[in-house]
């Protein structure tokens, strides 16, 4: 390999916040495409009391349910260092950002908003949030954990944000719960030193 292609660690720590942001120009490239993020009406306040309750719940699952049978391989996590080995604030601030603010919103109209819907009805646009049967339920609960190196928990955030989705019909509500569980999870983990968990 070419030693101008070869990067050190810190270099390919920003890799994620490349990813992040490529991620963030395609949700606004698209944004006009999104009808359930322009359906008029804000959430209520019971609404998001639900969705950060929920959220908050996952959180707890998911800071216990680290065990080894629980986990796809071992968690090595990410630890924001620059190249002296010290903690990096923009590197922590990247990280955390795109966690809480970018991920829920391209995951939660990813798998509840296409998936869920399209694999219960392929002109999923017609379909409304509560019609998914089990079956679609289950596939895409089971496929949003196994994307996570914490598959238990991944599979019961996925059926937390699913039901969230299905009681409510509004995709905004888990992903507020999705936020708030990235967010809260990013902040214990820089807080604790976990760095496992990221």
């Amino acid at each position: 390999m070419a030693t101008w292609l070869q990067l050190t660690p810190y270099q390919t720590s920003w890799l994620y916040g490349i990813k992040v942001g490529s991620v963030l120009i395609a949700l606004a490239w698209f944004s006009r495409d999104y009808r359930e993020l322009r359906t008029p009406g804000s959430l209520t306040w019971a609404q998001w009391l639900l969705g950060i309750t929920v959220g908050l719940l996952v959180f707890v699952v998911w800071i216990h349910l680290d065990q080894g049978w629980m986990l796809m391989g071992e968690m090595k996590g990410y630890r924001p260092v620059d190249a002296t080995g010290q903690l990096d604030i923009w590197l922590i601030a990247t990280r955390w950002l795109g966690a809480a603010l970018i991920v829920p919103v391209m995951e939660e109209l990813f798998w509840r908003s296409f998936l869920m819907r399209w694999l219960s009805q392929e002109a999923f646009l017609e379909s409304p949030p509560q019609r998914p049967d089990g079956r679609a339920f289950w596939i895409t609960a089971v496929l949003f954990g196994l994307e996570h190196q914490q598959w238990l928990a991944g599979i019961i955030a996925g059926v937390a944000y699913g039901w969230l989705y299905r009681q409510t019909g509004r995709i905004s509500v888990p992903i507020v719960a999705h936020a708030v569980t990235n967010g809260v999870l990013g902040v214990w983990v820089v807080s604790t030193g976990q760095w496992q968990f990221w």
